[in-house]
């Protein structure tokens, strides 16, 4: 069971912010000792409950557990009491209800033991996901409340061995700021609040009965420590006592929003051991009613030097800040040089925080200087503009030192679903002259700050901060759903007029991406530049979402919306925009693609492809240059398709649908802009993302909701049932048999599969989405609110209906083999008395509805229209009949057909009891039939079948075949198989005999090598196969155990001799991959038995791909078992063997590939494999075929990873390569990390081959010094790869990521130096340079490159002139570049460029 709220608890208020935290919730609670434990009488027995509370509306709070009995709690408050100290609410728990808020609680009895309750202030509850609570941190792994985007990834959320410090809290004692503690919130001291403060007893060598915020407020419960700002304040029984208890100095800088306390200096500032000045401060609260203040004030001093921590102005002698009343401190501060400006505010707590200042005074008592700043203004919430916090200028001569100035902070919020938050939102500003401090971003212009796509505008008043530089920005994670995509933020300066733009594009939320919730940014060079690397980025967004469409063998079509046409390629090469969705010369196949370069083909006439030559729009024969069209996406989902041979040159249509060349028409009624929509999409068993955004899908959760915001990864993935043409079912790959659907008006994942789960698709040609509308419920369609949960909406063109499907796996046309269909024709059927009594008496008796008992009437074709291959199938069904979908195969001595669904619109009148169904089916030429195969899936409520007979008749030559059955079709009784074979009959007895194969199957001994997946097998033989079994009934009660022989029976139609054997384990996740040895298979009577050797982990990748199953072959025709499926040695096989080390965390989760060089050509990569999949684990050998024909003499390999993966560094020992054919073998010892956090940060080797015949070339250390220019923009922070080419083959593409020179790489006008190994290239030719355009200001200018390298009697030192932008949007937008050597140094040569 689980609850889901959106609802936000507003806070008392008595909830106020300081300059170094923000206390977001305040608690108040009833006083009251614990209850003290008491041993339990034996003969006064006492039954307890053990009891878990939850808060209303917060799935953030962990839930605490109460063990219920007479003696610990008389009565049915001083529970309350006893939870308002443990639940943190505003006025305490005042009331106890069920998980659904259905039931108030109020008698101690009605508490049952073992349930789970919600703690609330009020009446009003709002429910809770309690699976989600449960799942929540224990809170000594966190410093703030999860965010509700974790529950996007659970697994991280509640991984037990997740590496997080205990956090640290500075106790001062109360009234004594000088005596403090620092304590560790581990697991031990935090069980309750009571332990914790037994255990500040301990540690302050004094009675602790209370906690305190340094300014004064009760904590008064754990979860309020752990969200403090990390200080408190330890008292006894006395009440709270204010000092200067000075959080900065002793604590590391906070890490709460947009705070940082770091002291900059200014200019050349001298040592931190300056002699400290003392100040004299006088503050006049102004003299009309209610001006004074109940808060705690703090003051923060700027100098030329540096600036002070704020420090809070206490007295001793009653109360401060009254009306009317001049307040006298004295504070001691570090020498901050010259005075320039003065902060104050206060902590909005206290019954009256408002506050009208008067003036303040400041003298120097060293040197005896005074300043003077006549505030009158208001700091409070609910006056002036809600400010709680002031800066002021002090003057000099009579004159402001610097102005006073109030920016625009504009905050935009990015489109992502669930983008939005309730959080409170800090923003610190820095400039040249100072910061601002942290404030609260909180009134804008808008009635709901910060969400999903708004700008939210703010007014920042600060003295001016001269040229801004960065700023840090961030939330307090409180409040359900708290994560925040921010997408930039710009900060306008009225004095300069200008604008200064901060780029994020991130998340701001502890359970996505590096789990930050604060960010420092820092500005561009202006606004321009920004909205540039805006544009960047979202192309780079849209064409990663659309990709996918360009795939090679996609066939696509072209929309354009200026015509409301399509674009078509006519017979005789001439191109228009004018056809309709089902023109079949509108249809073109993607033939080549490389990158965003691609061949489209006419799908009609395989002759032509679309072409722009020399600027004309046609059709063209072959694959030349003029056929090679770049795709340029655009941030509105259309395309433009561009010459890759001529950049600038698109086509271009008219409003007629013409193309522009041949049209007179002005540029306003031109488009050029294309809707890409593919073929195909869905088909049946199709796997499909429903993207929601660029980087968003529709996932369905754990707890059955669905919501936009899930991330495109396998969680999203939906395989696709079609119904009927146009109507789908949506079943999610993640969680098999949970469907989308809507159902009561409401929208989730906890479909069964019924008639409320069919979805028919509404396409829409403008953006190539598809809106899903219920077919039961019509009208109503598939949406997202704001937050991304889905919900059932009604149609109204908006976003929120439209999803943007993406191609995992296609699925088949007609996934079944065919559809046989019940000869029936719905117009033919009637109804009369006079046709039922023509049904034999067999078919119309038993309990069923008059309508159900006449289920077929033959059909009056003519017999002449009757095709060849046409045939009637008669199933008879016994004593039970099923629901369940029923398939059939024929096997003849040519051929096979099959799978055959035997279907119809309504299965509930199929396969009746005593009853038979008729169908006609299309087999094919297949020969004379000898056996067939008939089975059913198992679903429905019937999934038992008592089948009886199948009977076909030719229905041209009326040829009979008759299949006595009588079997059960169950995996509960008799043999546990829902499948059986009938062999042919000839004079009474069967053409081939029924076997009943003996099968064991054996599972490894390695570790985890078990699996409760479903494990299925096919048998193939000479006489075809047995179809795919589910090894369902074993011989053992658990089946698939480690170390297990599993024994089962497989019966089937004699196939003769056995050649290989298909085994399928379908694994939901990687905890049940399964490890099989063998199949060992026996046929009763045989001499001998058959068996087939697997050694694998199943699944397994290979080449790229995540492979289910797996033939094997039987171990007479093996040459060696490899991972993937076998074949008969070629010439040219090798078998590689990787070793993996022994050391602790050896293996990798990294995909793993290899190169292999000869004299003639080199091959690869060759994608072994991936160790997320069961390879490349610690102390283990890895086997895999490949072939290397026609390579020449083997020289060298490269062998690496793509740093992919959880854990993806590994330590690789060895890889041996073995011919098959010859049985020559090379050993290439590595023993070395393949690590980017390890040893040089390579994830590649190079290894030499050995030959007695010569020595081995040898393994050179090539050093590579990179210039970065100085223009302006130069530097980027992409991922830059190099590859080097010489006389003998290249070095691979490597990542230079760990620079011998700078810590930051690639900035403007700095020289990185990186170090690569590689077996000798001998004479360096080109270098290819080039980078990946990820992360902000992606663009790059290069100056040069420099490669020095040294050999036994040679050295080379080679300079590679670049000068040009690595930029998609500057130079000719080229992100990767071939540079040729300029000149050649010896060993002593120049050092670099002279220019730089």
């Amino acid at each position: 069971m689980s609850y889901a709220t959106r609802e936000v608890n507003k806070v008392s208020t008595n909830m106020s912010e300081t300059p170094s935290t923000s206390f977001s919730t305040i608690h108040r609670t009833s006083e009251g000792q614990v209850p003290s434990r008491r041993h339990l009488s034996i003969t006064h027995p006492v039954v307890a409950k053990r009891i878990s509370f939850y808060k209303s509306g917060d799935p953030q709070f962990g839930g605490v557990r109460v063990v219920i009995n007479p003696r610990s709690f008389k009565t049915f408050d001083a529970l309350l009491d006893n939870l308002s100290r443990k639940v943190p609410l505003p006025f305490g728990v005042r009331n106890i209800s069920t998980p659904r808020g259905r039931h108030n609680i109020t008698r101690l009895e009605e508490l049952e033991d073992g349930e789970s309750y919600l703690c609330s202030h009020g009446r009003k509850v709002q429910p809770v996901d309690l699976d989600r609570a449960r799942r929540r941190p224990r809170p000594w792994l966190s410093s703030l409340a999860i965010s509700a985007h974790a529950s996007r990834h659970p697994t991280v959320a509640a991984a037990p061995s997740m590496p997080c410090a205990p956090r640290r809290l500075l106790v001062f004692r109360n009234g004594d700021p000088k005596t403090r503690r620092t304590v560790l919130l581990t697991r031990r001291v935090t069980q309750s609040f009571e332990a914790f403060l037994q255990h500040l007893t301990v540690v302050m060598q004094r009675p602790v009965t209370k906690l305190y915020a340094t300014d004064g407020r009760k904590v008064p419960s754990l979860q309020a420590v752990i969200l403090s700002s990390g200080a408190v304040v330890a008292a006894g029984k006395e009440p709270f006592k204010p000092g200067n208890y000075d959080v900065q100095k002793y604590l590391l800088p906070a890490r709460l929003p947009g705070i940082s306390h770091r002291v900059h200096r200014k200019g050349n500032a001298r040592s931190e051991n300056r002699k400290s000045v003392n100040w004299k401060i006088s503050i006049i609260t102004s003299d009309f009613p209610n001006a004074g203040t109940s808060s705690q004030i703090y003051i923060v001093l700027y100098g030329h030097h540096r600036s002070s921590a704020p420090i809070y102005l206490y007295g001793t002698d009653g109360v401060r800040f009254q009306d009317g009343h001049e307040d006298i401190f004295t504070i001691t501060v570090g020498d901050i040089g010259v005075p320039f400006k003065i902060r104050i505010g206060h902590t909005n707590s206290g019954h009256a925080p408002s506050w009208h200042c008067k003036e303040i005074q400041l003298q120097n008592m060293n040197c005896g200087k005074q300043f003077y700043i006549p505030v009158q203004r208001w700091l409070a919430r609910d006056k002036d503009d809600g400010e709680i916090c002031r800066e002021f200028p002090l003057l000099s001569k009579g004159q402001w030192v610097l102005p006073v100035t109030t920016y625009e902070v504009y905050v935009a919020t990015g489109e992502l679903w669930n983008a939005g938050t309730v959080a409170n939102v800090y923003i610190s500003v820095y400039g040249k002259k100072g910061d601002s401090g942290s404030r609260q971003l909180l009134r804008s212009k808008s009635s709901f700050n910060f969400l999903r796509g708004q700008t939210d505008s703010f007014l920042l008043e600060a003295v001016h901060l001269g040229n801004l530089y960065k700023i840090v920005i961030g939330h307090d994670g409180l409040g359900p759903g708290n994560g925040w995509f921010l997408d930039d933020v710009v900060v306008k300066d009225p004095t300069t007029n200008h604008e200064y733009a901060f780029f994020c594009h991130r998340w701001l939320d502890q359970g996505e991406g590096d789990g930050k919730i604060v960010r420092e940014i820092y500005a561009r060079d202006n606004s321009i530049f920004s909205a540039r690397q805006k544009l960047e980025l979202k192309s780079k967004e849209t064409w990663a979402a659309e990709s996918w469409k360009f795939t090679k063998g996609n066939t696509l079509q072209f929309y354009n919306r200026l015509t409301g046409g399509f674009v078509r390629l006519h017979p005789d090469g001439t191109v228009d925009a004018i056809g309709e969705k089902t023109d079949k010369y509108g249809l073109f196949d993607v033939i080549f693609n490389k990158g965003n370069i691609c061949i489209f083909r006419s799908h009609e006439m395989r002759h032509l492809s679309l072409a722009l030559d020399n600027g004309f729009v046609t059709g063209m024969a072959g694959r030349g240059t003029p056929t090679e069209l770049r795709v340029i996406y655009q941030h509105s989902r259309c395309a433009l398709l561009e010459s890759a041979l001529v950049p600038g040159h698109t086509l271009v249509f008219d409003r007629q649908g013409r193309r522009a060349e041949e049209s007179a028409a002005g540029y306003a009624d031109l488009s050029k802009e294309f809707v890409i929509l593919v073929k195909g999409v869905f088909l049946n068993s199709a796997v499909i993302l429903l993207a929601t955004s660029l980087c968003q899908a529709l996932c369905l959760q754990s707890d059955g909701t669905c919501t936009g915001a899930g991330n495109q990864s396998e969680k999203s993935y939906w395989k696709v049932h079609k119904i009927s043409s146009g109507i789908c079912m949506f079943e999610s790959t993640k969680n098999t048999q949970m469907y989308l659907r809507i159902k009561d008006g409401l929208c989730d994942g906890t479909g069964t599969g019924d008639a409320d789960c069919h979805f028919k698709i509404k396409k829409n040609l403008e953006n190539a989405s598809i809106s899903l509308e219920s077919v039961k419920s019509p009208g109503l369609f598939v949406g997202l609110q704001p937050d991304g949960k889905a919900k059932a909406v009604v149609y109204t063109k908006e976003e929120n209906v439209c999803f943007y499907p993406q191609v995992i796996q296609f699925g088949r046309e007609n996934p079944m083999g065919m559809s046989a269909t019940p000869i029936q024709r719905e117009g033919q059927i009637q109804k009369s008395e006079n046709q039922k009594k023509m049904l034999p008496a067999s078919e119309v008796r038993g309990p069923l509805p008059t309508s159900a008992t006449k289920e077929i009437l033959h059909s009056q074709t003519s017999e002449t229209l009757l095709s060849e291959n046409e045939w009637k199938v008669s199933v008879l069904t016994g004593d039970t009949g099923t629901q369940a979908s029923v398939t059939l195969w024929i096997y003849g001595d040519e051929g096979v057909t099959g799978p055959i669904s035997l279907s119809k619109d309504s299965p509930e009148q199929l396969f009746l009891p005593r009853h038979k169904a008729e169908f006609q089916v299309e087999i094919g030429s297949i020969g004379e039939i000898y056996k067939i195969r008939i089975g059913h899936d198992g679903s429905s409520r019937q999934p038992e079948w008592s089948l009886q007979r199948v009977t076909m008749q030719h229905m041209k030559s009326k040829k009979v075949l008759d299949f006595v059955a009588d079997v059960w079709l169950s995996q509960i009784q008799a043999d546990g198989d829902s499948v059986c074979e009938l062999p042919v009959m000839k004079e009474g007895q069967p053409i081939f005999p029924l076997v009943k194969y003996q099968v064991e199957v054996y599972t490894g001994q390695l570790k985890q090598a078990e699996t409760e997946s479903e494990v299925s097998l096919c048998l193939y033989g000479e006489r075809g196969d047995s179809g795919l079994r589910l090894l369902h009934k074993s011989n053992m009660p658990v089946r698939f155990r480690r170390g297990q022989i599993d024994k089962f029976q497989v019966e089937a139609v004699s196939l003769g001799k056995l050649q290989k054997v298909l085994l399928r384990c379908e694994a939901c996740d990687k905890s049940q991959y399964w490890y099989c040895e063998k199949i060992v298979v026996m046929e009763p009577g045989a001499a001998s038995e058959s068996i087939f050797t697997c050694e694998r982990w199943l699944p397994f990748m290979s080449e790229g791909i995540i492979h289910s199953e797996i033939e094997l072959y039987h171990q007479e025709m093996q040459i060696n078992h490899q991972p993937k499926i076998q074949e008969e040695a070629n010439d040219g096989d090798w078998k590689v063997t990787i070793i993996t080390g022994d050391l602790e965390s050896a293996g990798t989760t990294a995909t793993v590939s290899l190169y292999v060089y000869g004299g003639t050509r080199y091959l690869g990569p060759i994608i072994l494999g991936s160790g997320k999949h069961q390879l490349f684990n610690s102390n283990s050998a890895d086997i895999f075929k490949i072939n290397l024909q026609d390579i020449g003499e083997i020289y060298k390999i490269r062998i690496g990873h793509d740093n992919s993966g959880k854990d993806p560094s590994w330590y690789l020992e060895e890889v041996r390569l073995e011919n098959i054919a010859t049985s020559e073998v090379f050993c290439l010892p590595v023993d070395s990390w393949l690590a980017e956090d390890e040893n040089e940060g390579d994830t590649w080797r190079e290894i030499p081959i050995v030959r007695t015949s010569a020595a081995p070339l040898p393994v050179v250390v090539y050093e590579i010094h990179i210039y970065t220019g100085r223009k302006p923009g130069a530097e980027t922070d992409c991922n830059v790869f190099i590859n080097l080419i010489g006389t003998r083959g290249d070095s691979g593409k490597r990542r230079l990521h760990q620079s011998k020179s700078n810590k930051a790489r690639f900035q403007c006008g700095q020289v990185d130096i990186f170090s690569i190994k590689a077996v000798s290239l001998g004479k360096l030719k080109t270098v290819v340079i080039s980078h990946d355009g990820t992360g902000p200001g992606n663009g790059w200018f290069l100056e040069s490159i420099v490669v020095k390298s040294e050999e036994e009697e040679s050295s080379q030192e080679v300079l590679f002139l670049c000068n040009r932008w690595l930029d998609e949007y500057q130079d000719d937008g080229k992100t990767e570049r071939e540079l040729i050597p300029e000149r050649r140094h010896s060993a002593g040569g120049g050092s670099g460029p002279t220019t730089c």
